[in-house]
């Protein structure tokens, strides 16, 4: 049965609004996944779906709807804060078909992440597009303690964000990395030149999965997208 939900999350941004209005609609490969944005009200936004506000730099919405009641409807309300900064509120809302409760959780805790690593992308990387990687683990690693694995292979442990670690990754070499997000489902590494994400899935029914957002120039999304793919197979092999 179809039932809506609501997922509300805001945030203080070190950034200007333009920033945060930008990298929500110009530069969505470097803290989210590639996607274009049309402009314009009325605008084609991710997926078909329609620019319903446009109002740069401080709101801007898009709409999707389809069969059976769907619809999935992203927000952004962003206000202007003293010293260079701004207060992001962002609101996620839409519909939900099975295992609401299930489905529920993952999306907050989702959001929770994606909406941090939006705000490690404007703070350090605000105007840049990324070279992008999506990888997902192998079956072996939807099972209730895979993510712990991934932790370990990072050598990192739940004492909280703000470590550092350093691993060599063929095909990539030695990444020296911030631990800047870090809890029981999700980390977040980054570099001068990178972000990585590690998405513990499994607690959702998924696969573990990861995403690449390289800055430097001449970055290959494709070659890193290999390199850590085989790192991350080789965890449950």
């Amino acid at each position: 049965m179809a039932k809506e939900f609501k997922i509300v999350h805001e945030s203080e941004i070190d950034g200007t609004p333009q920033q945060v209005f930008d990298a929500a609609t110009l530069g969505n490969s470097g803290w989210l996944w590639p996607m274009e944005v049309e402009p314009k009200l009325g605008g084609v936004g991710p997926y078909g779906s329609t620019v319903t506000v446009w109002e740069p730099p401080h709101r801007f919405a898009n709409h999707l709807e389809g069969e059976g009641g769907f619809f999935n409807t992203l927000e952004y309300d962003i206000s202007e804060l003293p010293g260079g900064k701004s207060w992001l509120r962002y609101v996620h809302s839409g519909v939900f078909f099975e295992d609401w409760d299930n489905q529920y959780d993952g999306a907050a805790k989702h959001t929770a992440f994606y909406q941090h690593t939006l705000g490690q992308y404007v703070k350090y990387f605000a105007g840049k597009q990324a070279a992008f990687a999506d990888i997902q683990g192998p079956a072996a690693s939807s099972s209730p303690e895979a993510f712990e694995a991934v932790k370990a292979a990072l050598g990192i442990h739940d004492s909280g964000a703000g470590g550092h670690v350093s691993l060599t990754i063929a095909g990539v070499g030695t990444v020296d990395a911030v631990v800047d997000y870090l809890d029981k489902n999700f980390v977040g590494l980054r570099t001068e030149d990178a972000m990585y994400r590690f998405f513990g899935r499994n607690a959702f029914g998924a696969v573990v999965g990861m995403t690449v957002h390289l800055f430097a120039p001449g970055a290959d999304g494709e070659a890193a997208g290999t390199a850590w793919g085989a790192w991350l197979n080789g965890i449950y092999s």
